[in-house]
């Protein structure tokens, strides 16, 4: 328990105090995809639904998402989160939707959970987007494949 950065020696939940760490330039990359039916695939690469445009609008949610990882995950430190981007590829073969994001900052700690925030946000947005045609689709692999920056070094998730 005493890895967790997180409990304090008490075992309570507390914020990690980065006070006296150094700023840094970091990086985070965070994937995940959405597996649809041929038919969603279909209309979701289509760009044109009823509401809208739902790649070109999960992109700008999965944005907008990484800039409030603080309100939403408790111990999170508030960053100035000076980039992001999100991409979103369709993959016919295997009708899904692959969702990348890159968040960069230079402070004091880490931009992993803004990265999984973002791609968790775009790959919600997708459902919401596309759910009046396909209920049935799955949000999955959403994980940090990327890591620059910080104390604790660089991370590359190894390929399979």
């Amino acid at each position: 328990m005493s890895d967790l950065t997180h409990i304090g020696p008490d075992g309570r939940a507390r914020m990690v105090d980065v006070t006296d760490k150094d700023s840094t330039h970091r990086v985070a990359v965070a994937q995940g995809r959405l597996k649809v039916s041929p038919e969603t695939f279909r209309l979701a690469v289509s760009r044109d639904t009823k509401k809208g445009d739902p790649l070109a609008i999960s992109e700008l949610a999965g944005i907008m998402g990484s800039k409030k990882t603080s309100d939403l995950i408790p111990l999170c430190h508030p960053l100035p989160i000076t980039g992001v981007t999100v991409d979103i590829e369709p993959e016919e073969t295997a009708s899904a939707l692959n969702v990348t994001a890159r968040v960069k900052t230079t402070g004091k700690t880490g931009v992993e959970m803004e990265a999984l925030t973002a791609v968790s946000v775009a790959c919600l947005t997708l459902y919401d987007m596309l759910k009046a045609i396909d209920k049935s689709m799955v949000i999955e692999s959403i994980e940090l494949v990327e890591k620059s920056g910080g104390r604790s070094g660089d991370f590359r998730k190894a390929d399979k």
